[in-house]
């Protein structure tokens, strides 16, 4: 996966990157039935800040493309999505066998999702540490002030 972003400022070989958000929801035909659009707008509108390591010096306003590795985007999303759902079905599985009662299975499926949102939040911390899961910078584009048209 590769996104552009702009540099902010670059000190001592840690370069601040501003990366704006892009959605899709502005080219779809379904915008009004969309519950995607809904959250969008609920959503802040702010971009993404974030520090990378660059030995290269970087001046404030050049612009340079990030990637990462599609199989850490990959485990990431199935990280946030099944460890919530596979608690829920756990727990309430075993509140259903323990105690008997749709009341009691409903109560576990909710102590369920949440435990598993809880265990992904601590393992993404954990996974985010790693290199694989970090930004490289792939290209560098031209300083700014470098180009000038005359006409």
């Amino acid at each position: 996966m590769r996104e552009w972003a702009t540099v902010v400022s670059w000190k001592d070989g840690i370069a601040t990157l501003h990366s704006e958000m892009k959605t899709s929801c502005s080219s779809c035909s379904a915008r009004k039935g969309c519950g995607s659009q809904v959250l969008n707008k609920l959503g802040p509108k702010n971009a993404h800040v974030m520090t990378i390591a660059s030995s290269e010096p970087l001046i404030a306003g050049q612009r340079i493309e990030l990637g990462i590795a599609e199989k850490s985007l990959l485990s990431s999303a199935l990280l946030v999505y099944m460890t919530p759902l596979v608690g829920l079905f756990l727990v309430a599985g075993l509140f259903q066998m323990l105690f008997h009662s749709d009341l009691a299975a409903a109560a576990g499926a909710l102590l369920g999702g949440t435990g598993g949102f809880i265990i992904a939040k601590g393992v993404s911390v954990y996974l985010g540490k790693s290199a694989s899961f970090q930004p490289v910078i792939l290209s560098i584009a031209l300083p700014p002030d470098a180009l000038r048209v005359e006409t």
